[in-house]
């Protein structure tokens, strides 16, 4: 019963998604412009696109394969980069779960199961020994994703998502900002689908250096 009340304020932090927007999007609705904008980690000529998620919120599950094919598409100036948040720190754990996986290069490969464990198996994967025997049954050796869970490059991992969650003020899940300047989300594009052309649009402009 306890995880059941933990998993279910999750929900308090993902974004809800309804209806289509517009065909042009407009700033201050389907994205807005940030007051402060924050300098990307990325080479000169490349778009940062950061997607603040959690593996709890069950719109991030629905949003990850729409996110995944839109990046599979793009050409190699656009880098998405993921950054897991976890509300409570109860669930701080599934931040160490994603940034070890990505140490092991089995963070995106992984995701639709896990995903699928947490919000159809009911397996919500909230301490690393529950993380280290799901992932032995998907071929991840458990001794080698303990050490990338319990390594200082874990732990300075998620220091830097807490920085970017403050950095970029972000409330809710999922999330996308765009170059260090705009903010997107289902929740303003009122549709998961609707993030889509907001992101091409944005990544338009800044490549015409409109934006």
């Amino acid at each position: 019963m306890k995880k059941l009340l933990l998993m279910g304020m999750i929900w308090i932090g993902c974004a809800v998604q309804a209806a289509a927007p517009p065909s042009i999007p407009q700033a201050g609705k389907n994205y807005k412009v940030l007051e402060s904008p924050q300098s990307v980690d990325v080479p000169a000529g490349k778009i940062e696109i950061l997607e603040f998620f959690m593996y709890g919120c069950p719109h991030c599950e629905h949003f990850e394969p729409v996110l995944t094919g839109w990046a599979h598409k793009q050409s190699s100036d656009i880098v998405l980069k993921r950054v897991p948040l976890a509300f409570n720190k109860a669930l701080v754990p599934h931040q160490k779960l994603y940034h070890a996986l990505d140490a092991l290069d089995l963070a995106d490969q992984l995701a639709p199961k896990i995903f699928k464990a947490i919000h159809t198996d009911r397996n919500y994967l909230l301490t690393p020994e529950a993380q280290a025997a799901f992932l032995e049954k998907k071929g991840v050796d458990q001794k080698n994703f303990l050490a990338a869970y319990h390594s200082f490059e874990t732990a300075n991992a998620v220091q830097r998502d807490n920085k970017l969650m403050a950095d970029y003020k972000i409330t809710a899940t999922p999330a996308l900002i765009v170059q260090g300047k705009y903010e997107t989300s289902p929740a303003m594009t009122n549709s998961l689908e609707g993030v889509i052309p907001v992101l091409d649009f944005l990544v338009t402009q800044i490549k015409a250096k409109k934006m």
